[in-house]
């Protein structure tokens, strides 16, 4: 009853969904919501020892040039880039929006279908970028100017790299035949964890200590990777590292 009364005010607003432009400021406006907690964190811990302890590098800091550059990145990605695609496939590919919302047990599986496939896609994508020095060097290593994470060092990276992960969101969302309100459900949440897994915290309600039995890395799993460049290279999920002998937990 709730999805379906969500997605009825959804449909009752349908313009705003179909429109061209939704996908470019419902990316920006999500991410921007979903960073502002860790930077308000980030002002906090060089006054507070309380937030500082939760720090994965507690001597690091952001700087407003970081925060500068980090979302000029973003901006200049979206606007030159995401938003031209958005309006051809908005052109080519226009949007159904059925009168009925899913189940919930269909919400919740085909969002964890989408997240093993998009873990397995980009753990495939990252370990070439790391083992081919070519693509590393022209395509991955903006995003490891900086060592140290934090929630807005999440999309500071190149158009080649922005663009690959985003379609491989999209096409899982395509590929299992996703309702529309799942697709959004699962762009939020796979943002919500990129986010987390960049913002540089190890917070007691993380999500990598809900899952049990260490199936889950998290902010520490990805840090480690910034650190060293040579592990955990998987952004979520710590099974395909497990396989492929790359996974580290400790320094």
């Amino acid at each position: 009853m709730v999805l379906q009364s969500l997605w009825t005010l959804i449909v009752r607003n349908s313009s705003v969904l179909q429109s061209p432009v939704f996908p470019v400021f419902f990316s920006l406006g999500v991410y921007l919501t979903l960073c502002l907690p860790f930077l308000l964190l980030d002002l906090l811990a060089p006054r507070w020892a309380l937030v500082r302890k939760y720090k994965l590098q507690p001597h690091s800091s952001i700087s407003w040039v970081s925060v500068r550059t980090c979302l000029v990145q973003t901006f200049y990605n979206h606007v030159v880039f995401i938003f031209p695609l958005t309006v051809l496939n908005w052109y080519l590919r226009p949007i159904d929006l059925p009168t009925e919302a899913p189940s919930l047990p269909c919400v919740v599986l085909q969002v964890l279908a989408c997240l093993l496939l998009f873990d397995f896609q980009s753990f495939t994508w990252h370990l070439l970028h790391h083992r081919v020095p070519w693509l590393y060097r022209n395509f991955h290593k903006m995003h490891h100017n900086f060592t140290s994470t934090s929630a807005l060092t999440t999309e500071y990276s190149g158009v080649w790299e922005t663009l690959s992960l985003g379609v491989f969101a999209a096409a899982n969302t395509a590929l299992l035949g996703c309702h529309p309100l799942t697709e959004l459900i699962f762009f939020v949440f796979n943002m919500w964890l990129s986010v987390e897994d960049h913002c540089g915290y190890d917070l007691p309600w993380a999500t990598h200590r809900i899952v049990p039995l260490g199936l889950y890395g998290g902010a520490p799993h990805h840090s480690l990777h910034h650190l060293k460049s040579s592990c955990n290279f998987a952004p979520y999920f710590t099974h395909m590292d497990r396989l492929a002998g790359t996974l580290q937990t400790k320094e």
